[in-house]
């Protein structure tokens, strides 16, 4: 059996923050290795699993496929990154293109509050501004194109 305290995959749902059908379907795909049994044919978790958990719900909020996660689940947590160059670089990778994506979800936040800006203004009859709103910057032809869906 397992050294240290053990959980039932209640107990390893709550402290990892994922549903018990979760859990199952990671060991369905071999994402999670399975689970050892007690007599009774319940499942039993060690802090290792509630730390590979952990792992794969970081990686999932970062948008990586599950598939793209074995890799970095097959490397014990306390190993040094330096051993592993490759996933390094696919870690590098990722955040590149993490970091794409919040630069293009910030050009929409920042196009939303210029319309909500210009909507603001439009209702003020003083000077066409809200008081203490921003000086107002057009949208590019190419933001435009972008947000109106027309691409050459």
């Amino acid at each position: 059996m397992m050294a240290g305290p053990t959980y039932t995959i209640k107990q390893i749902a709550e402290r990892s923050g994922m549903s018990e059908d979760t859990i199952r379907y990671y060991e369905k795909i071999a994402l999670l290795p399975r689970a050892n049994r007690r007599d009774n044919g319940h499942r039993v978790y060690g802090e290792e699993d509630i730390q590979s958990l952990k792992l794969i719900s970081c990686l999932k909020k970062t948008g990586m496929p599950l598939e793209e996660m074995r890799p970095f689940l097959a490397v014990s947590a306390d190993a040094d990154p330096g051993d592993y160059p490759e996933l390094a670089e696919q870690l590098r990778r990722h955040r590149d293109n993490i970091v794409s994506q919040i630069a293009s979800l910030q050009q929409v936040v920042d196009f939303i509050d210029r319309k909500l800006e210009e909507g603001a203004a439009r209702r003020d009859c003083s000077d066409g501004r809200p008081e203490g709103a921003k000086e107002k910057r057009k949208a590019s032809p190419a933001e435009m194109q972008y947000f109106s869906g027309h691409r050459n």
